[in-house]
């Protein structure tokens, strides 16, 4: 079956020809064989992917197509949405990986055939690996605690369902693409990159757990064979948890989509039996009579509509009837309901949940009983919201209330960073699991100045119940506080002589230049520099360059979704320049940044040192006209056509001479970056020092 059904953007198209969207729309002009749309908006026009590759081929401009592109368009641009064709797709990596005789069977005749087999294959397969939910009928029913519902909500549903043939006929070219490339990375990678380039292309549809976060929280659970996660998103906790033998992964998400995409992602990630349901957790409970080893959750923040009317005498809340804006205590209780005795909860929780006064009845009780072990304050860009320092609590179901319970308060906000690839999470984790596993051993922790210690829970009882761990920690020994302004008061003086002495000269008035005019994209076609962009996966360890160290001059600090595809390193000379945002921005690979990889929304020009010198081309890049010229502009942000920027057909020698220039100026303008941390350190410093009494005002 021809894949007619499949639609491209214009934004695909050029990516399939490795082109600009402004060529695309040239061809449409000048070309009156060019596709007609078959969809979308006039502005926003969508065309038949089959028709559009026949043309660029017959035009001698589809080269190769990677076979990754292939069939990513061939997912979003699927007639009945990119989620479904993810689903499907999903479906089959799976029979590859657990029968691919079947799948080679099944394959080898017509699509027809393909479509027609498919379902029956998909159910040997899919029964095993997924256990159905255990699905109240809230309408006419006991709910999951023991109390009679007076509202019907809706009853959680098992997460798949084997699609019918009809249903797969029009996938069939996706699943055909998706087999090859599975036979090049295999299922699961196959999997995770198609996963990975949906959430990317729809950030604001999905809030994600990041995978360094995941692994801290699987980490404080500990080894577990039974692990629930009620909100499962993405699926991400749980596939942090450690694999061990006869494990069960318990999943639920109101979301359907969710729901399926995570089931498909823990069996292709595990062989444990995977529990997957769809449904309103704290209304319709997929798993009433789970008792879990461990419960990981990421739960909606700030929900007004989580069932506090219909849920008021739900036998859950033995901690107390959560407010209508505690929505997260009532995520708490739920978790501690679904563990056995002695198992362990942790959750992602707003700062918030740990101080309003709504909760403090809540909070107290959980702290008396034993219930409430820890309160970690994660740094500022741990997770969404980004702004916002996050904290995770861990919990255990008391087997019995202890008898002077003590409560482990820590703050790692001191292993922020300036960039927006979070924190410094090899620090967090090491602080976070040092602190949590000495306690969790001894039921106390000699106290760690500035970073974590131990309260008896009697000393949290007042009237506010306050458990947010900066007010209870005190700050890290004060007593070389002076000390250390000093320190930084001498660096800054070193470098702000560096600065008068890095000052450009003078400038000397000039002619203006008439120069001749190339651009980087003649560049790349003429062999005088490579152009790279950045990827959507990688190595999980490797540090990533993002465009916000590139404007901010600091070291790689980002993290890619860990993947198979092969990263683009960085190498010392390479000229990297960020698309998005509007600013004249390059910046030149020094060795301090090499080997790191390069993050989305940059692009690398690799120039041949025969014809091209790095600082040339990186200073004339930054014109503020050439930008300026090459940019795009909506009506939200502004692109950068990096083909489209100019710079001067100049001998190498006079290359240099600009180089050498702009070399300096680099530097100058690094000094000014670290003048200004500096000023910054020794204010703050001063401030707080003046304030808690550790430098005197004279």
């Amino acid at each position: 079956m021809q894949d007619n059904a499949t639609e491209v953007t214009a934004a695909g198209i050029a990516r399939l020809a490795g082109v600009g969207r402004a060529a695309v729309s040239n061809w449409r002009r000048r070309h009156a064989d060019f596709p007609k749309p078959v969809g979308g908006t006039e502005t926003s026009p969508s065309f038949a992917l089959a028709e559009v590759e026949a043309w660029l081929r017959d035009q001698g401009k589809l080269a190769e197509v990677p076979l990754r592109e292939r069939v990513w368009q061939q997912l979003s641009g699927h007639p009945e949405g990119p989620v479904t064709a993810l689903t499907h797709a999903g479906c089959v990596l799976l029979l590859i990986h657990d029968r691919p005789t079947v799948w080679l069977d099944a394959s080898a005749g017509s699509d027809a055939r393909l479509a027609a087999m498919l379902p029956g294959a998909l159910e040997e397969v899919l029964a095993p690996r997924f256990g159905a939910a255990t699905a109240v009928n809230t309408s006419d029913a006991v709910n999951s605690t023991g109390a009679v519902n007076t509202s019907p909500p809706a009853s959680p549903r098992t997460a798949l369902h084997t699609p019918l043939a009809p249903e797969l006929l029009p996938s069939v070219p996706l699943l055909r693409g998706a087999a090859e490339l599975a036979a090049e990375l295999g299922a699961r990678q196959t999997f995770e990159f198609l996963l990975g380039r949906h959430l990317d292309a729809n950030p604001r549809q999905y809030t994600l757990t990041p995978a360094d976060l995941a692994g801290l929280m699987a980490d404080l659970a500990g080894p577990a064979r039974t692990v629930l996660d009620p909100a499962c998103g993405t699926g991400a906790l749980l596939r942090a948890v450690t694999a061990r033998a006869d494990q069960e992964l318990y999943a639920q998400d109101s979301a359907p989509e969710l729901a399926a995409l995570t089931a498909l992602r823990l069996a292709l990630h595990t062989r444990a039996h995977v529990y997957g349901a769809t449904g309103d957790t704290l209304r319709a409970d997929a798993h009433p009579e789970l008792r879990a080893d461990a419960v990981l959750c990421h739960p909606p923040f700030n929900e007004r509509n989580w069932g506090h009317d219909e849920l008021a005498y739900d036998a859950r809340w033995e901690y107390g009837f959560p407010a209508r804006t505690e929505s997260e205590l009532a995520w708490v209780q739920h978790a501690l309901a679904r563990l056995k005795d002695g198992g362990t909860a942790v959750l992602l929780m707003p700062p918030a949940a740990a101080s309003r006064r709504s909760g403090r009845r809540i909070r107290a009780d959980l702290l008396r009983r034993g219930a409430l072990r820890a309160v970690v304050a994660l740094p500022v860009g741990a997770a969404p919201p980004y702004n916002i320092p996050l904290h995770l609590w861990v919990l255990r179901r008391p087997e019995k209330a202890p008898a002077q319970p003590e409560v482990l308060l820590a703050d790692t906000g001191q292993f922020a960073t300036e960039g927006r690839g979070g924190p410094d999470w090899r620090e967090v984790r090491e602080a976070v699991l040092d602190a949590w596993r000495a306690f969790d051993r001894a039921g106390t922790l000699q106290e760690r100045p500035g970073l974590a210690r131990a309260l008896p829970v009697i000393d949290l009882l007042d009237d506010d119940v306050d458990l947010a761990p900066a007010r209870h920690l005190p700050p890290a020994t004060a007593a070389d506080g002076a000390e250390a302004l000093t320190a930084v008061r001498e660096r800054l003086g070193e470098t702000l002589r560096l600065t008068t002495d890095l000052t450009p000269p003078p400038a000397d008035t000039a002619q203006p230049a008439r120069w001749p005019l190339t651009t980087v994209g003649e560049l790349a076609r003429g062999g005088a520099l490579v152009m790279r962009t950045g990827g959507n996966g990688g190595h999980a360890r490797v540090p990533v360059l993002t465009d916000h160290d590139v404007i901010a001059g600091t070291a790689p600090s980002g993290t890619l979704p860990e993947s198979d595809e092969e990263a683009v390193l960085v190498e010392p000379g390479d000229v990297v320049v960020p698309v998005l945002g509007g600013g004249s921005m390059a910046r030149v690979i020094d060795d301090a940044s090499a080997g790191a990889a390069l993050g989305r929304s940059l692009v690398l020009l690799r120039p041949d040192p025969a014809a091209l010198d790095p600082w040339f081309l990186a200073g004339f890049l930054r014109g503020t006209a050439n930008n300026r010229q090459a940019s795009s502009y909506a009506s939200t942000a502004t692109r950068l056509d990096v083909r489209r920027l100019q710079l001067p057909r100049l001998p190498l020698d006079e290359q240099r001479r600009y180089g050498a220039r702009f070399r300096a100026l680099d530097e100058f303008e690094r000094a000014l970056r670290h003048a200004g941390r500096l000023g910054n350190q020794l204010v703050r410093g001063m401030y707080d020092g003046l304030t808690d009494g550790t430098v005197a005002p004279d």
